[in-house]
């Protein structure tokens, strides 16, 4: 982030290779806050133990556009099984049912 530097032995452990960050664990534990900046900077960062990458931390690659769902048209469906009367409404079979029902 702007206005945020390494200070101490932070400064010395972290070295930057083209575009690529390195940091060794005892950094990451010590200075976790500075590597999330490099991250959501839009760098890569190499995680190093005894000399030996053992992890890569990158930023999220960017959402793929969401698929457009193409839903089935029910209103068609429903004239092409029922025809063009709608019937009775749900409501007045029900309260035709309570009607005939003896309680």
């Amino acid at each position: 982030a702007q206005g945020r530097a390494l200070t101490g032995n932070a400064a010395h452990c972290i070295t930057s290779l083209s575009n690529m960050k390195t940091a060794n664990v005892r950094q990451l534990r010590h200075a976790f806050g500075d590597v999330m900046d490099w991250i959501t900077d839009g760098q890569q960062v190499e995680i190093v133990k005894k000399g030996k990458v053992i992890a890569l931390l990158s930023p999220p690659s960017k959402p793929a556009t969401p698929k457009k769902i193409k839903l089935p048209d029910f209103e068609a469906r429903r004239r092409r099984i029922f025809g063009e009367s709608k019937g009775p409404l749900p409501r007045s079979i029900v309260a035709e049912e309570r009607e005939s029902y003896q309680w």
